[in-house]
């Protein structure tokens, strides 16, 4: 079957080791002084590995493998110990695989393996039942990491945002006749770095996605309101930022496996802000799929400059 899974390029790497510690279903092993994956089996494919390569040397491929498999999976790591199994769990959960940490209890169950912190059993089954009680609602609405970064936990906050539309405005207060509505953040989901999101979220599925320079919303006071309202986002910095093909690579698969709508690329008016919109049409080029790309371009006082569809 054809799936996204990691691609190493061994002239890059260097034998670090790096990575190794951060891909808990135990696809990677150095071997020969270079990282290599050592079962298409083990691969998930949601990357917990890329950010931790120092040298920039594992990417995300589509190509032709075998099928994740949870089992073979859960069968590599159970004898690493409670730990080792809640962090792959996390894991799973950061990226929505919901699926996947039910199939995780499955195998916990029917091999009645210990998941009691002292290690005598006898609270196994408490343990991870309410591990896995928490499995659904951790993955759509995040949450603490023990095994990895906090901040990398996708949230989706459309359910908050809802709520606070509905919200009412007292008309008048005591002081003042009329009471001006609290501003409201428009951002629907966590994280944004183009770095650490997951282009398979359920918030960038079938969504306008607002792709933005860095500095884009420090110098528009209006950013929320005129370009975030009801879309997605994704922000990152063409100048500063490393290992850009990732992000091509991910605008990528927004484009073919999430299926946006349309894509605002929003930059400033300084030379480097334009290789944005280089990434962009980068991935316009491996994209199977062609939609609606506007370029809209902010002053360094917040002034917007241009705007204007571009493919």
């Amino acid at each position: 079957m054809k799936r996204k899974i990691i691609n190493i390029d061994e002239s890059k790497c260097d034998g670090c080791g790096l990575c190794i510690p951060n891909c808990h279903e135990g696809a990677l092993q150095i071997i020969d002084g270079k990282a290599r994956l050592v079962s298409d089996l083990f691969c998930d494919g949601l990357g917990a590995c890329l950010g931790h390569c120092p040298q920039n040397a594992i990417t995300l491929e589509e190509r032709e493998a075998e099928p994740y498999d949870e089992k073979k999976v859960m069968e590599r790591i159970a004898n690493q110990g409670r730990n080792t199994i809640l962090a792959h769990i996390e894991h799973l959960r950061d990226h929505g695989e919901t699926e996947l940490v039910k199939q995780a209890a499955e195998y916990i169950r029917e091999n009645n393996i210990d998941m009691s912190e002292k290690g005598d059993g006898k609270k196994a089954e408490t343990v991870f039942a309410m591990e896995h009680q928490n499995a659904e609602a951790h993955a759509s609405n995040g949450g603490s990491c023990s095994g990895g970064c906090p901040g990398s936990a996708a949230i989706d906050f459309s359910e908050i945002v809802a709520e606070e539309k509905q919200e009412k405005v007292p008309e008048k207060t005591e002081h003042h006749e009329t009471q001006k509505p609290e501003f409201r953040s428009a951002l629907t989901h966590w994280p944004v770095q183009m770095h650490l999101i997951n282009p398979s979220a359920n918030y960038y599925q079938n969504a306008d996605v607002v792709l933005a320079a860095d500095c884009v919303a420090y110098a528009m006071g209006d950013f929320h309101h005129h370009f975030l309202k009801g879309k997605s986002l994704a922000i990152a910095c063409p100048k500063l930022d490393s290992n850009l093909e990732v992000y091509t690579e991910k605008i990528t698969q927004l484009i073919n496996d999430s299926k946006i709508n349309t894509l605002t690329v929003v930059i400033m008016e300084v030379p480097c802000c334009s290789g944005l919109m280089q990434i962009v049409n980068a991935a316009f080029k491996k994209a199977t799929r062609k939609i609606p790309v506007k370029q809209a371009v902010i002053s360094s006082r917040g002034e917007l400059l241009k705007e204007e569809w571009m493919l």
